[in-house]
């Protein structure tokens, strides 16, 4: 079973250690002490309290047959005679975007304004961070 301290749950969500504090002490979201006392996740729990936020969302948005959907922050926008690249910040996450330059004015896209990235892929990758090693390591 894995077990995510209040910190790494909060940055799996995408939010602040804070608010997945309230949750849990508001009754939203479950955990219980490891052996040190500090507040855990159950990794299940933590998967599902994530799939329902993600569906709630998906809910209020519009329709569309992307599921992927990110909200985040306009961090950058460079724009040539015929293509645009938008940069934007979503949680810890940097999501570029290629577009037409006309799609960019059209939206109004400019450095601090809230956007969407909206991804439709038939291949994602996934991959599975290695646990760092508990060996000391020469100096």
């Amino acid at each position: 079973m894995t077990m995510f301290r209040i910190g790494e749950a909060a940055e799996l969500l995408g939010v602040s250690a804070d608010t997945v504090r309230r949750w849990i002490d508001g009754g939203k979201l479950a955990a219980s002490r490891d052996d040190h006392g500090h507040r855990v996740v159950d990794g299940v729990d933590l998967a599902g309290f994530a799939a329902d936020r993600a569906a709630a969302r998906e809910a209020r948005s519009e329709s569309s047959s992307a599921r992927n959907r990110l909200r985040g922050i306009v961090t950058a926008v460079v724009k040539d005679t015929v293509m645009a690249q938008v940069d934007i910040q979503v949680g810890p996450f940097r999501v570029v975007s290629l577009m037409s330059r006309e799609a960019v004015d059209e939206l109004d896209l400019q450095v601090g304004s809230v956007a969407v990235a909206v991804v439709k892929s038939t291949n994602v990758v996934v991959e599975r961070p290695t646990a760092p090693s508990k060996e000391k390591h020469p100096r």
